[in-house]
């Protein structure tokens, strides 16, 4: 699998850690980093599309302007929650990863496991020394 395609940020130990894992998985994906490179609207609504979830699950509370831009009110759109994300690209939930098994965002970090081939990879170590194990259950298979 080659076609791997990650929205990071390297500031994020949760990001980092899913590129990890999907180095250890022997992919070295394509790296966006979207607070140098936001995506366009165009881009978030097909990555809110692809996840199968609301743009509210891509948006960022923490360490965000969500709560003083008050994007908890119900009353903002989805096209008008993209339009913050674009003025805002820090509000991005992150990492997206994009895989030809789906998308999705990682968080936890083995989430991204779920978009890897087939395969049981040898336990990872991440940063904070938690061990995930994979279990070689895979979407699309």
């Amino acid at each position: 699998m080659t076609d791997v395609t990650i929205f990071h940020n390297p500031a994020c130990a949760t990001s980092r850690n899913t590129l990890a894992l999907i180095r250890h998985a022997g992919i070295e994906p394509t790296i966006v980093e979207y607070l140098k490179t936001p995506p366009s609207k165009e881009q978030l609504r097909e990555l809110v599309a692809a996840t199968g979830q609301g743009v509210r699950a891509l948006l960022r509370e923490k360490g965000t302007p969500y709560a003083e831009l008050g994007l908890a009110d119900p009353k903002w759109n989805d096209e008008q929650l993209l339009d913050f994300i674009v003025q805002h690209p820090i509000l991005m939930n992150r990492p997206v990863v994009v895989t030809p098994l789906g998308t999705k965002l990682c968080r936890p970090s083995e989430g991204v496991l779920e978009l890897l081939p087939v395969g049981q990879l040898a336990p990872f170590t991440k940063s904070d020394g938690e061990v995930v194990h994979d279990s070689g259950v895979r979407r699309g298979c």
